[in-house]
């Protein structure tokens, strides 16, 4: 069976996002997707697409950038729910519900707390510990797919065009610091 070709490297496609990127007025253009849409004006996730090189060729870059606290909760949240389902067998978490799961609300409102009391004992131990990270996937279906986790405390215009000018100029610079984060409660 043929490979699909990967149209991130197709001349055509990188001429049409060069295309919209100088009509934009910059090196990259956001991707409108539903997780780039926050109800809040704090930015903590973008989706964006540029051109550069990989191994001396042009390619599309499909980059997310997305803060090392919103990372942070995210790791929190899957460790503390790995936990819950260990003490609580018959939890299934939201998404692993198919269309036949009957809710049981019961069920879910301890499992809520219990995980709310993980979380918190894991964020006052300072149990996990992240750094900012760059994860490239050779493999993606659109060109070449970026994670880049940031120490940020929201993902601003400024923040993109600074990645992707060291990202094209192989300038970037990571902090190496392991960090843990606590959760305001507040908000």
């Amino acid at each position: 069976m043929a490979q699909p070709k990967n149209l991130g490297f197709d001349p055509a496609e990188i001429a049409q996002l060069k295309q919209e990127c100088q009509e934009a007025g910059q090196k990259f253009v956001y991707f409108e997707d539903e997780l780039n849409d926050e109800p809040d004006n704090v930015e903590e996730f973008v989706h964006v697409q540029f051109v550069g090189e990989y191994k001396g060729q042009e390619v599309i870059y499909d980059a997310v950038l997305y803060t090392l606290r919103l990372h942070y909760s995210s790791v929190v949240f899957e460790a503390a729910e790995k936990k819950a389902v260990k003490a609580f067998p018959k939890y299934v978490p939201m998404d692993q519900r198919s269309a036949k799961y009957k809710p049981n609300e019961a069920l879910d409102e301890e499992v809520d707390i219990f995980i709310a009391e993980i979380i918190d004992e894991m964020e006052e131990n300072e149990e996990i510990k992240l750094s900012e990270h760059i994860e490239i996937d050779e493999e993606f279906e659109y060109g070449i797919g970026i994670d880049v986790c940031l120490n940020v405390d929201e993902i601003t215009e400024e923040v993109v065009t600074k990645f992707v000018d060291d990202f094209l100029t192989g300038s970037i610079r990571l902090d190496p610091t392991l960090y843990s984060f606590k959760t305001d409660h507040d908000e």
